[in-house]
């Protein structure tokens, strides 16, 4: 589900989420028109409880910005991480906070066909270390966006 925030208050959003029996939220946050970071919430009994990590985006491809037609027309309901054997620790620590805070499973890439899901979420790094999220279609691995590329994480948040 998804609401525009405008002006509207971290509590206001915590209120709103609470009516939609919400547990956790993510406010996108905007710098100069386009997507800056992307902040992940749990609701607590004082509202929303910011939980790391932070994430600085450097840029984001929406799903519409993807040639293929086809992905558009199809409806994805569910979703999984397809783990690759390669990867970094902060790649593998991303893939496991991401699985455990939406409740998606991860499958090596390899299998991931096997597994009757409708798209793979991807996460690797780029060679300057920039961490890029992908998703593709299933059977296939036709990208289809979004596509987000972090600049870094922010594991350890102030209080």
């Amino acid at each position: 589900m998804r609401i525009n925030r405008g002006k509207l208050s971290l509590d206001g959003v915590a209120e709103k989420a609470l009516e939609r029996e919400a547990q956790k939220v993510i406010v996108v946050g905007e710098e100069r028109g386009t997507v800056g970071k992307m902040q992940l919430f749990r609701i607590g009994e004082n509202g929303l409880d910011a939980i790391s990590p932070l994430v600085c985006v450097k840029g984001v491809k929406l799903r519409r910005d993807f040639e293929d037609n086809v992905s558009r027309e199809r409806k994805m309901k569910s979703v999984a991480i397809a783990a690759s054997k390669i990867s970094s620790f902060e790649v593998k620590r991303l893939e496991d906070f991401l699985s455990e805070f939406f409740g998606i499973p991860v499958f090596p890439r390899e299998e991931i066909h096997n597994k009757g899901i409708d798209a793979a979420m991807q996460i690797s790094a780029d060679p300057l270390n920039h961490i890029i999220i992908t998703f593709k279609l299933i059977p296939g691995l036709v990208e289809v966006g979004p596509q987000i590329r972090v600049s870094h994480l922010v594991w350890e948040l102030s209080r």
